[in-house]
């Protein structure tokens, strides 16, 4: 019978029985004939399950089951995304649906293929998952390297089943949706989702695929939660039933399937770490949010609605929080990119802490705090955005009154309650803070957004204002920590609570690279023009830059530039709604800016092939009302009516608009405040893949030199060709020699010699690690070759053919095959992300008439070191390699690390700078590749020898004299063909270690056992004639004293004297 080889088999089927590991129980599978007694069909709510529990947790509404599946059932058809389910989902009164305190009183079930079926309409889940019969998560897999990556995966929901009515109940009662092809990562800078295993929850048209990384801080093999997880035994019945039931006994003794049993198994981690009973509970109850967004069109607001999911840095952080106030701590920072999710984070720690606190009866308030009106405002948005009720402080009086108020924050709202505050008026208050006094149940929390700039140990109010709560809890929440003298940030607040890095988020897809650009060479030209004539002009009086910046004749060349690139950019990605802002030098260059930029544009416009319309508004604080400025950001963020926005010191810290991927940089700056001001364009925003500064500032000194001091604080405080598919053409005629067929498929063997050919899960994983096209097009040149020779023998071969060729032939070669060109199709793909951008400027150059040729002098990647976690990594990572390796006699290995000691023994390992920095990573990046190569061919070789590391190191040394000897043009030691090696060693090992186990003691009489070793090399070689007859003395006590050595190190490494 033919194994199967596919999804099921390879990635359903182990991750099913992984669950029942997690202590899920097997539901058996579930036919459509069950409906209305089994399930609620227009829910797929488990009927018999869910009444069940629903008595066991609600023993005052007995015999209510049916009637609040009902309810239910009529939510479920709410055009909400399931807020209504959501919020019966979550409550504790009158009803609860699940026990969220105490995961063991929840029975948690799963089946596969469950189909969802309205009318003609249906889905059907690879597996489903339940929480007291509710089928909350539903799993979506695919075997490695399939067709399309997960990028088909997430169009087809995208396209298909979230944007269909039909399918509405069943969307609206998922809440965690996971997809997986069982493999690592690989998203083209978190943009694209090509492999990997993601998560997202239910959406109207677009969900973005989030990766999940399990905490690891000291980036050990497999995390400490997945490793020191407490699975359960596999109970063999239930295995069986469930490979009875998918008709998939037969793979039960496969070594794929065993591989793919593997908790390590990418799909089986995202399993372990999302829908563990504690974690799945954890992100039902906080890791849902409903967000409302606004926009508006042709005068009228129009607004919808989103749910969104929690992302992993954010369920870390938390629970980070919750260990260190459990160990004592009452302040630290969480320290997250720019663009993570801060405020979100915010938002989950409110019903989060909430919860910590009232287990301990103590009732809480939520302050957060920030340092600007603008900055309140958005924060308040956000926040009622997701449903909180907030009041605002904005004032000293007015947050003294939200002090004096005695109500719980949960007041009469029923809703989670949160006071945003703006300190920016009294941040420098040094008077004494009065609390008025509170009962010992109340709890406040102080959530500090970027606010801790204006905090001064040696005096201030939010100083003051901890003072007089010494039980309060501050959190600082920032992206660019302070780091000077007693202001640093970590200083401030005792410590890191949790870190994310620029390297992770980008990795993830939640920000985005950085590009900066030099402008042209003509255009600094006549801007040294312009200032050399206005110099000459004023040579005798005492001329001030800002004099030459503000100019008439300065200011129209830069507005020129800028709606000249900013057309040119939105054409090339034919995307109108792409932004701008230009941070100007002076506050009256901004001025002049906005009012000649209408005269500018129109005067271009007449001459231009192709006239722009772009509107461009100013953003000081002394210019327009508040109200105003507040409509400008509205119509630039949302309403998308301003295309470019005009500033010099507001909006560069806090201002999040996706849409703005051109930053013009014109105005130097330094540090926090720097790198606050770049990350504004790195928010994701449709398919772009990056962020762009176009630097007439020459920042780039100085973003070295803050990337410099941020690396530091990060060593400080770190957490420990293809044309067709038949290339070949070897066996179109029938050959008259069998011998020739043979020698073929030996041939072919040797060619196959460093990939696993028994074991298909193995290959696969083999042949994805190959990002060389050219490697992979001959590997499948090599299996179509046998391929063919295989037809040829079983249509034209005779019997004694037939049964010389079963011995070579290889019985996997189909799956095989499939494996290396699906493999070639994703190099393809990744290959037409990559320049799919490019090309599609090229298209649009080419149709343009364009005035005027623009020419960057160049263009880098400002990359925003991840510093001493990044460099520490790979530093472990090495070491790990060095003593991982199995063969510390390989003279490659011996060159290297004799390289690797006399380099760090010299210079030491001290990364104090940026320069050092690139040095050493590229350096370890180089040591790594190569010993991952040397590992390759060592584990490779282990196969070939069931692990035994002993005899694969045997086969190492005769290859390197074989090499010398072709070299030489000299006789082999015993014979060329690794493949024969492999035969000859492999009878002699099993030879010795028969002997071995029966009389263990001959390992205690070297010579005794290296003549033993020399009578079974000859015995072996006798079977083999063309070997012996050309092997010498020298050679059989080559290989006698190899292996025998061999034996005798690891007995005395075992059994020391």
């Amino acid at each position: 019978m033919s194994i199967k080889f596919n999804e099921a088999t390879r990635v359903q089927m182990p991750a099913m029985v992984h669950l029942t590991r997690l202590g899920y129980k097997y539901f058996g599978k579930i036919s459509e004939e069950d409906a209305g007694k089994v399930y609620d069909p227009e829910t797929n709510i488990l009927t018999d399950i869910f009444c069940s529990q629903f008595d066991k947790l609600n023993p005052s509404h007995l015999g209510e089951g049916l009637q609040t599946l009902q309810s239910i059932r009529q939510e479920l058809k709410n055009d909400d995304l399931g807020h209504a389910f959501y919020r019966r989902l979550k409550a504790i009164s009158p009803t609860k649906l699940i026990d969220f305190d105490n995961p063991n009183n929840n029975e948690f079930h799963f089946t596969a293929e469950f189909t969802c079926k309205n009318g003609q309409d249906e889905f059907r889940p690879d597996i489903t998952l339940f929480v007291n019969g509710l089928p909350l998560c539903f799993v979506e897999v695919k075997k490695p390297n399939n067709t399309g990556g997960m990028v088909a995966e997430s169009r087809r929901m995208n396209l298909q089943r979230f944007p269909n009515k039909k399918f509405r109940s069943f969307i609206n009662i998922t809440q965690l949706m996971i997809f997986s092809n069982n493999m690592e990562y690989d998203t083209m800078g978190g943009i694209v989702p090509l492999q990997g295993a993601f998560y997202c929850t239910a959406a109207r048209q677009s969900a973005p695929f989030n990766c999940f990384r399990e905490e690891n801080r000291s980036n050990l093999d497999v995390a400490p939660y997945n490793k020191d997880f407490p699975y359960r035994s596999i109970d063999k019945e239930v295995e069986k039933q469930i490979l009875k039931d998918y008709n998939c006994q037969v793979i039960h003794t496969t070594p794929e399937y065993q591989t793919n049993l593997s908790t390590n198994t990418p799909t089986n981690r995202i399993l372990t770490s999302m829908c563990s009973h504690e974690r799945l509970l954890f992100i039902l109850h906080y890791g849902i949010a409903y967000v409302k967004s606004e926009r508006e069109v042709d005068g009228k607001i129009e607004v919808t609605d989103q749910k969104h999911i929690m992302r992993y840095q954010q369920m870390f952080a938390s629970m980070a929080i919750c260990d260190n106030l459990d160990n004592g701590a009452k302040s630290g920072v969480v320290w997250h990119t720019q663009g993570s999710g801060k405020t979100a984070l915010a938002f989950h720690l409110t019903y989060i802490l909430n919860d910590y606190f009232a287990r301990q009866n103590k009732v809480t308030r939520f302050y957060f705090i920030v340092d600007r009106l603008d900055l309140l405002e958005q924060a308040s948005q956000e926040f009622e955005a997701r449903g909180l009720v907030v009041t605002t402080a904005n004032s000293k009086k007015e947050l003294m009154e939200q002090f004096r108020n005695s109500q719980s924050q949960q007041g009469t709202s029923g809703k989670q309650e949160i006071t945003v505050v703006n300190i920016q008026r009294f941040a420098e208050d040094r008077e004494k803070v009065d609390l008025p006094g509170y009962a010992t149940n109340l709890q406040r929390v102080f959530i500090l957004d970027e606010a801790h700039r204006g905090y001064r140990p040696g005096g201030c109010f939010l100083a003051n204002l901890f003072d007089a709560d010494t039980n309060s809890i501050k959190i600082a929440l920032t992206g660019t920590p302070l780091l000077k003298d007693e202001r640093a940030t970590a200083t401030v607040f005792n410590s890191y609570f949790h870190t994310y890095y620029y390297d992770r988020s980008i990795a993830d897809g939640y920000t985005l690279k950085i590009i900066r650009e030099d402008i042209e060479t003509s255009y600094k030209e006549k801007l040294t023009q312009v200032m050399a004539k206005l110099e000459e002009l004023v040579l005798k009086k005492d001329v001030k830059k800002a004099a030459i910046v503000e100019h008439e004749s300065y200011v129209k060349e830069l507005i020129r530039y800028v709606i000249s690139d900013l057309s040119r950019f939105r054409m090339q990605h034919g995307d109108e709604t792409l932004g701008g802002m230009v941070i100007c030098e002076t506050s009256g260059q901004a001025r002049n800016l906005a009012a000649y930029w209408d005269e500018v544009q129109a005067e271009m416009n007449k001459t231009a092939s192709f006239p722009t319309s772009l509107k461009a508004r100013l953003i000081l604080h002394d210019t327009d009302d508040k109200e105003t400025r507040k409509q400008i950001v509205k119509d630039f963020k949302k309403n998308m009516t301003v295309d470019v926005l005009i500033v010099y010191n507001m909006l560069l810290t806090g201002f999040d608009a996706p849409r703005l991927k051109r930053l013009y940089f014109g105005r130097k700056l330094k540090d926090h405040n720097l790198l606050q001001a770049l990350t504004r364009v790195n928010r994701p925003y449709k398919d772009n893949r990056y962020g762009y500064v176009i630097d007439f500032a020459d920042i780039k000194r100085n973003f070295d030199e803050t990337n410099e001091a941020y690396l530091k604080e990060l060593n400080k405080f770190n957490d420990p060709e293809e044309t067709g598919l038949n290339t070949t053409n070897t066996f179109t005629q029938v050959l008259e020699s069998p011998q020739e067929i043979l020698n073929m498929m030996h041939s072919i063997q040797d060619a196959l010699f460093e990939y696993t050919i028994d074991n298909v899960e193995d290959f696969s994983s083999e042949v994805s690690t190959i990002q060389d096209k050219k490697t992979l097009l001959d590997l499948r040149k090599a299996l179509e070759a046998a391929k063919d020779c295989g037809n040829l023998v079983r249509t034209f071969g005779d019997d004694e053919l037939k049964e010389k060729f079963a011995k070579v032939e290889l019985t996997r070669l189909p799956e095989m095959l499939k494996e290396v060109q699906h493999h070639i199709t994703i190099i393809n793909q990744k290959e037409a992300f990559s320049s799919n951008e490019q090309t599609t400027v090229l298209i649009n150059e080419a149709m343009q008439d364009i005035e005027f040729t623009f020419s960057k002098i160049g263009e880098e990647e400002l990359k925003i070191i991840a510093g001493g976690r990044e460099i520490k990594d790979k530093w472990r990572d090495t070491i790990r390699a060095f003593t991982a390796n199995i063969d510390h006699d390989d003279p490659e290995f011996i060159t290297l690390r004799q390289a690797f000691t006399e380099r760090f023994k010299e210079h030491g390992f001290v990364i104090d700078s940026i320069a050092k920095y690139n040095e050493e990573t590229a350096a370890l990046d180089s040591i790594i590749t190569r010993l991952k190569t040397i590992q390759q061919t060592n584990n490779n070789l282990l196969k070939k020898y069931n692990g035994d590391a002993k005899f694969a190191r045997v086969h190492k040394r005769i290859r390197e004299v074989n090499s010398d000897r072709k070299s030489h043009e000299k006789k082999p030691l015993f014979t060329f063909s690794d493949s024969e090696i492999c035969v000859i060693l492999n009878m002699i090992k099993d030879e010795v270690d028969s002997k071995v186990y029966d009389r263990n003691d001959i390992l205690k009489k070297d010579a005794y056992f290296e003549q033993t070793v020399l009578s079974t090399v000859n015995d072996i070689l006798y079977h083999f004639p063309q070997v012996s007859d050309t092997a010498t003395p020298d050679d059989y006590d080559f290989v006698k004293n190899g292996i025998a050595r061999q034996y005798l190190n690891q007995y005395n490494a075992t059994y020391p004297a």
